[in-house]
This record gives structure tokens, sequence and C-alpha cells, in this order.
């Protein structure tokens, strides 16, 4: 095990009618807020007004910005942080998934410079400080709520990057599953996905072989995102089901499943992330079919690895071949992702197989921004042919 340093400064209320703290842990950061939300979900389901009500009874002067899309636009953090400037916000609320508290990390980033917010995310300038953020999560997906990470797609140039850094960090989450039993399948679904990503990229490709501590924690975040998600489907409102399917999401991406595995890779969000900037797929939905691509290159390289996923999460036998139990494990997972009615394959995306020169040009900015120089384009392009 690796050297490391775990340090999350994030403080989580979690479980029922925790939403109604929002206000008092909202005030300790500052009086004047900016609350961001999303389409038309949180007034839809009410949550809107009790956040509201708890901000204002709090003592909070409250200012609005709804509209943030799912894949996040620059151009309307922009706006965003317009508004937050001409308001005088000292502290954002974020009511939403990871797309919405996304958008609120980059305007409370940008708020506080006069450059714009993009150059954060393509390293021409680094945070020095950011305005305070607080959320109330209502979509078990990306992590955002309690880790360092923001993404955005640039709308003009179609580049969709990821940048992180320790001050963006939210002060406090408020995760009260009941938020997400409105949810549509779909979306469940794709959260699962994402949350499975994010662990599934540290197991194959740390530097270190030896975590065993690290790697049954990361096998029973997979084992239990795949059986929450099923729990979700079958029966939306199962507390138990979304809470485990919540927390797992949460503690994928916190810093904790990292930790001492040295060296770690995110390539396969490095290819999504063009599948939807160019295309607006759902994040989770590429995944899906990313993953399985990535999986099937790799069935050599990462044998050894991938045969121990497919052992402790589909019981596959010992005794055969890496290469041959590894094959079987992406199997094992194409069928489970069936099973959730996810897309398998580009052609599931609507996205033609004549385009994956163009989709693997996109991730030349953000490969470089990352350091994953051993995925030339010419490797994303091998590895996008697999996923037809």
């Amino acid at each position: 095990m690796h050297n490391f340093v775990f340090h999350n400064p994030t403080k989580i209320l979690f479980g029922r009618d925790t939403v109604n703290a929002i206000g008092s842990e909202t005030r300790a950061w500052g009086r004047r807020a900016l609350l961001v939300y999303g389409q038309t979900s949180l007034k839809r389901s009410g949550l809107h007004a009790r956040i509201v009500n708890s901000l204002r009874e709090a003592g909070l002067e409250l200012i609005e910005f709804g509209g943030t899309c799912s894949n996040p636009l620059l151009s309307h953090v922009r706006e965003g942080i317009a508004l937050a400037k001409t308001h005088g916000s000292e502290v954002i609320v974020a009511a939403g998934g990871g797309s919405v508290i996304d958008t609120a990390k980059a305007i409370g980033a940008g708020a506080v410079v006069e450059h714009d917010v993009w150059k954060f995310f393509t390293g021409k300038r680094s945070i020095k400080a950011t305005l305070p953020v607080t959320t109330v999560l209502t979509l078990a997906a990306s992590g955002s709520e309690m880790n360092a990470g923001m993404v955005l797609t640039n709308d003009a140039t179609r580049e969709k990057f990821g940048f992180g850094h320790r001050l963006l960090f939210p002060k406090t989450s408020i995760l009260d599953p009941e938020t997400t039993f409105t949810v549509p399948v779909d979306y469940t679904v794709y959260g699962a996905v994402d949350a499975i990503s994010h662990v599934l990229e540290f197991y194959l490709t740390a530097s270190d072989p030896d975590s065993p501590v690290q790697d049954r924690l990361m096998e029973g975040l997979i084992d239990n995102a795949m059986t929450a998600c099923l729990r979700c489907m079958d029966d939306p409102c199962d507390y138990n089901g979304r809470a485990n399917l919540m927390w797992t999401a949460t503690l994928a991406l916190n810093g904790l499943t990292a930790a001492g595995l040295g060296r770690v890779g995110f390539p396969m969000h490095l290819i999504e992330h063009s599948l939807s900037a160019l295309y607006n797929v759902p994040h989770g939905a590429g995944l899906a079919v990313v993953m399985l691509g990535w999986l099937r290159a790799h069935h050599d390289l990462y044998a050894r690895r991938i045969a121990e996923l497919g052992r402790r999460l589909f019981r596959l036998p010992d005794g055969e071949q890496a290469a041959s139990i590894a094959a079987q494990t992406s199997l094992c997972l194409q069928e489970w992702l069936h099973r959730v009615r996810a897309p398998t394959t580009l052609a599931d995306l609507g996205i033609p197989a004549r385009d994956i020169p163009r989709i693997a040009d996109n991730t030349r900015g953000l490969a470089r921004i990352w350091r994953l120089r051993d995925y030339p384009p010419e490797r994303v392009a091998a590895i996008l042919h697999l996923c037809r």
C-alpha cells in the first residue's frame, strides 16, 4: 500500500427529515444565499418549497438560480457567476444531483475571481478561494456531494472537462434517501452505473498490486450498487434500497476508495466525457457502454485484476486462465446491464460507428490535462470499436 493522505472535510447529515436542517447548516457560512437547482423536478416533488422555507426560517436572504441541465454547461455557470456577484452571494446552496452540485461549485469558484471560470478546467489558473457550498442531494450518482471535483461542458467548443481542488469540498451535504424516491428508473440505473465506474476505474488502474483492504472495500461497493439498484427498480420507495444506493455512490468517490492505491487513472471517464459532450447522452448511459468496451480491450493487460473481480462479484470459478475469467467477467457485467435495461452499445445511444474518429479526437484536450498520455486518439478509437 502506497503512502496517502485522506482528508475529507464535508459534513454529512444522512437520513429521514434531514432536509429541514439545510437552513441552519447554510446560515453558518453566510447570510446571502444563491439557491442552484435543475429544471422542474425539484418544484414538482415539493422539495423546493421545503428547502426555501428552511433557508428563510434561518434568516437567509435568498436568490434563486434554476435551469441546470444534465451535463451542465459553461454558459449557464457564467450566468450564475454574474448573478452571484450582483447579488453579493456569500454561500451557494445546491439542491439536485451531480450536475447541480458541480454547477454550484463552479459558480462558487468563479464568483471570487475576475478571470473566466473555464481557466480552472484548462489548467491555466488554480483556485485560491471559493464561496462555500452546501447541498441537498436528490440523485445517487456522481459523489460530488462529498468530493472536491466538478465537471463542466464548454458548449462553444464541445469539450467536457473535469477539475478538482481541495477548496471545492462542500461544507455540508444532506443525504435523505426519500428525496430520491421520485427519480425515474433510467436515471436510477445511470446513477448506479456512475458509482460502479468510479470504483471500477480505481480497482483496475491501481499501481499497487497488494491492496486487499481497498480491494474488498471496492468489490463490496460495486456489489452493493448492483444489488441496491435492482431493489430500487423493484420498488422506487424502498427506503433501505435507496439509502444503500445513495451512500454507496457517495463513498465511491469521496477519496477513500483510492487511498493507498498509488497512481490511478480515469480512462473510461475520459472517453465518456467526449460522448456526452458531443451527443449530450446521460453520463451514466455513456459509461455503461464505455466500461464494457474498455474491459474487452484489456482482458489480457489487466487479466488478473478483472478475473479477481469476477471471482469476487460473480462467483466465477478458480482454475481457469485469468484471461478466460476476465472475458466471463465482462459477460456477467453485460448481463447485469441488460437486466437493468442500460445501453450496452454505441448504437443503443444512437451514435453511428462512423463517428468514432471524431469522438476519439475530442479526447485530446482532456487526456493532456489529466496526463493520460497512454490514451492517444488511436487507442481510444480502438476501444470505441469494441463498444459497437
